[in-house]
Formats: C-alpha cells, sequence, structure tokens
C-alpha cells in the first residue's frame, strides 16, 4: 500500500477577457463529473515554483510566457479517480510571449505521459457544482482579483 503524502502544484491562470485557460477532463469515480483546472503542474524538489510554472507550460504547450506572479496559495483536500488527495497548490498568473495564443479557441496540448488535451477559454458560466473549476477555492480567489467574471 502506498504512502500518503502532499503534494506540491503550481498552476497558472491565463486570462483573457473574462475567460480562463484551462484543461477539461472526467473523473469517472464521481457520477462521470466534468472538472476544469488552469494548466500547470508538480514542483519538483529543488525547484522553485515559478520555475515550474514555466517549464510546465513549456512542457504541455511548447510555448514560452513572462511576467509570473504569485496570487495565492491553496490548500486542496479531495477525492479523484476514487483515491484520497491532498496538495499545497501555489496559483500564478502569467502572460504568454506570443499574443496570438490569446485568440484562438482551442490550444493542443501534451502531459507528460504524452496524452493529448485541448486547453479552452471558459467562464464563470462554465463552471457548476456538478462540473466546478478546481481546486476548490480557486474560482473565488479569481472573483476576489477580478481574474475571472
Amino acid at each position: 500500500m502506498s504512502e500518503h503524502r502532499i503534494r506540491p502544484l503550481a498552476l497558472c491562470i491565463f486570462h483573457h477577457r473574462g475567460k480562463i485557460l484551462v484543461n477539461q477532463f472526467q473523473d469517472t469515480e464521481q457520477e462521470q463529473r466534468t472538472l476544469y483546472r488552469p494548466l500547470g503542474g508538480g514542483i519538483e524538489f529543488g525547484e522553485r515554483s515559478a520555475d515550474a510554472i514555466a517549464r510546465e507550460v513549456q512542457e504541455e504547450l511548447g510555448l514560452s510566457i513572462h511576467g509570473i506572479r504569485l496570487l495565492g496559495t491553496l490548500e486542496s483536500l479531495f477525492t479523484h479517480a476514487g483515491k484520497p488527495g491532498h496538495e499545497i497548490v501555489q496559483v500564478y498568473d502569467a502572460t504568454f510571449d506570443d499574443a496570438r495564443v490569446y485568440e484562438r479557441n482551442e490550444i493542443q496540448g501534451h502531459e507528460s505521459d504524452g496524452a493529448a488535451f485541448q486547453a479552452k477559454w471558459c467562464d464563470t458560466t462554465n463552471f457548476s457544482p456538478a462540473s466546478p473549476l478546481v481546486p476548490e477555492g480557486l474560482e473565488d480567489l479569481l472573483k476576489s482579483l477580478s481574474l475571472l467574471k
């Protein structure tokens, strides 16, 4: 049996015209719920969380960014795919170097395991209790900063 541990995570909020860029995925264990999460990933040992953001965006989207700034920190306790999770989440804001990215409806990406995904621009009308923006507390944080309408 594997030992439970707290995972350090860095997520980045790319925002444009009241929308944020998110990856949509399914939680098949929880009644086929759709979940939305900003781009990012785990922070590696010895890596600063801001550096993790730049690395993850480059790895997943093949795009460079600048203006990385910390927005806040969240603690997330959850169950996904039937397993408990605990994350400390550094939430950042950044800007794509290529402004043309903001005009695309979707952006093709690849997870570290090679699985393809489509990142898309969403606003609050896309999120609901049945299809939440995760981690918990993120939507409230973004609304308080006027980054999500």
